[in-house]
């Protein structure tokens, strides 16, 4: 069956428009988008965290705040909008009530903007960096292996409760502030762990670290109400950015 065909004739004059148009709509579909110039770059720290055998990484200044989260959020790209308390204000309270996979919807969404590679860090990492402000460990109560839990029990639980607004409790020699303060910061370790041939996408549980290291579920957004894997549950659940390159 043969269909009917009928030229477009148009004036010489459009023609150039035309093609300028079709140029760009061809351009536009071929052509990702590349990082938002609006977005600001994190803040990190000056001086990067050497590790004992030598590797280096940057540390945010401070963890993820309320303003930078809602950012995402206004963007479309986290699924919960983070409110604060009266008399606090968002560009200086740490986002808190995230879980895991809230995290990585950040971490998405940041490294897309700014076509930086900021992730989450490890459990040595995150220890390292907070040995100088985080006080010495007890000697334990107990020497019984089967009292361990009661010594913890005993032991843990120094570190403030309450939310503050950053810079409220101690800075690094790097310039890192308040690893000891009442927000559990989520690393990127499984609580399995890779030896047990889980990938990180079938973690059930990933490790928090603040005053001390806990395992919290990866839907858990609040600790007081979901409990923890493994230790005593965190006051508050949030994250700090490090990258192993200067922003």
């Amino acid at each position: 069956m043969a269909i009917a065909t009928k030229k477009l004739h148009l004036p010489a004059s459009l023609r150039p428009a035309l093609a300028v148009v079709a140029v760009a709509l061809i351009g536009a579909a071929l052509i990702p988008r590349g990082p938002d110039p609006t977005l600001p770059m994190p803040v990190m720290a000056k001086t990067p965290i050497v590790m004992p055998d030598g590797n280096t990484f940057y540390a945010q200044q401070f963890e993820v705040t309320v303003a930078e989260w809602n950012a995402c959020f206004d963007a479309g790209s986290c699924a919960i909008q983070l409110r604060v308390r009266k008399g606090f204000d968002a560009s200086n309270t740490p986002a808190t009530g995230l879980s895991y996979v809230d995290v990585n919807q950040y971490l998405t969404w940041i490294n897309e903007g700014t076509a930086h590679e900021f992730r989450l860090p490890t459990v040595d990492e995150w220890n390292h960096m907070a040995h100088s402000v985080l006080p010495e460990e007890p000697d334990p109560i107990f020497t019984d292996p089967s009292l361990t839990w009661a010594a913890s029990y005993l032991t843990e639980g120094n570190a403030p409760r309450g939310l503050k607004t950053q810079g409220s409790f101690s800075t690094s020699p790097e310039g890192v502030a308040d690893l000891d303060g009442s927000v559990w910061e989520w690393t990127q370790e499984c609580y399995a762990g890779a030896a047990d041939g889980l990938s990180a996408d079938r973690c059930p549980a990933f490790f928090v670290a603040g005053e001390h290291v806990a395992a919290m579920s990866y839907l858990i957004r609040d600790p007081a109400r979901g409990g923890c894997a493994v230790g005593t549950p965190p006051a508050h659940l949030g994250m700090r950015l490090v990258s192993d390159y200067p922003a």
